[in-house]
């Protein structure tokens, strides 16, 4: 993708006392001639960074004021550009201050305006810490659940993909972040309904699917196996697979989850819909991690993330030792997902 094709993407470098600040220019620098981006964090911190990993890499601060009144700038790829927020704290590498929790929201904030206003075409996310924002008096349980609630997006959707696959794998879940024990209550006809809605809509829109294909995988082991090992294959989401084909959704199943992830099934896949989280995310970890993304589907803007946390333990160590393959590979995505709404506007 040329770049200027889109407005530049945006990348919050997440918590500062973790590796995201390293990850983020790292990326964000190796794909100069590739995707034009600009992070989201404090200037002086990051240029301090910056010159620490390799004095070649150039940052050109813009404050917040100047973006919202006269847009972002074209700078040559020999110069990253930083929206500038302010830490609330001196940063000390693999440490957690609350203080600077609030800084964490405000990057957040910035990119998710400049994604709404189109002067930003996506926002990728380096990782945070929960308990940092939560610390500083916010209440705050991730990513996912604050961008829903700043946009106003009543439902959402976690996919992982690991787009470098032969075939590309993507995997989206029916819940996310939930005990085990609460999982088959959650599974509800119109719960489904409305995922399967956005999966289908969102790699038709951001992913050029002309026609999406998702299997969906059952609750119970063997998908049930007739009522045998469970009902809610038979009294849930057999109906909502039927009902989503007659909206013109290619969904089927359910598939047993323990033979679907084979290649003579995923060839014929564009998306895996997987019941909760460790029945989908640890296939596709073990076959990208480092290297997956993470997508949130169902916003009216583009978000993607690395697969992975903070590595305070890596950050504390010293820079140098964190990988940023994630990274690259979630602004990769970003871009080409932003590239496709702008062929359908």
């Amino acid at each position: 993708m040329p770049a200027g094709a889109i407005a530049p993407v945006a990348i919050t470098t997440g918590e500062p006392a973790g590796i995201g600040p390293e990850i983020a220019i790292r990326a964000a620098w190796d794909l100069r001639n590739e995707v034009r981006t600009v992070l989201v964090g404090d200037s002086a911190f990051l240029a301090m960074t910056a010159a620490a990993i390799d004095p070649a890499i150039r940052l050109v601060a813009l404050s917040q004021m100047a973006v919202r009144n006269d847009g972002l700038p074209d700078f040559p790829p020999d110069r990253i550009a930083v929206i500038d927020c302010t830490l609330g704290a001196h940063v000390s590498p693999g440490v957690l201050d609350p203080n600077n929790g609030r800084y964490v929201l405000e990057t957040l904030d910035v990119a998710i305006e400049g994604a709404q206003r189109g002067w930003l075409s996506a926002m990728v996310t380096a990782p945070l810490q929960k308990s940092t924002i939560n610390d500083a008096g916010v209440a705050f349980s991730g990513h996912t659940e604050y961008l829903a609630e700043k946009t106003g997006t009543p439902h959402v959707v976690m996919m992982l993909a690991s787009l470098a696959s032969t075939p590309p794998l993507r995997v989206a879940l029916a819940t996310t972040h939930l005990a085990l024990k609460d999982v088959p209550a959650a599974i509800t006809g119109d719960s489904l309904a409305r995922t399967l809605n956005i999966v289908d809509a969102d790699l038709r829109r951001k992913f050029g699917i002309a026609s999406p294909r998702i299997l969906v995988t059952g609750l119970n082991p063997h998908a049930g196996e007739n009522g045998y090992l469970g009902r809610e294959e038979i009294d849930v989401i057999i109906p909502a697979l039927q009902a989503a084909r007659e909206r013109g959704i290619d969904a089927r199943g359910p598939y047993p989850a323990d033979t679907l992830f084979q290649p003579k099934y995923l060839e014929e896949a564009d998306c895996v819909l997987a019941m909760y989280h460790d029945q989908g995310l640890p296939v596709l970890k073990h076959a990208s991690f480092g290297r997956g993304v993470n997508i949130t589907l169902g916003l009216p803007i583009v978000r993607t993330s690395v697969d992975h946390g903070t590595a305070l333990d890596l950050a504390a160590a010293g820079l140098g030792r964190a990988e940023h393959g994630s990274m690259v590979e979630a602004i990769r995505t970003a871009a080409r997902m932003a590239a496709a709404i702008s062929k359908v506007q």
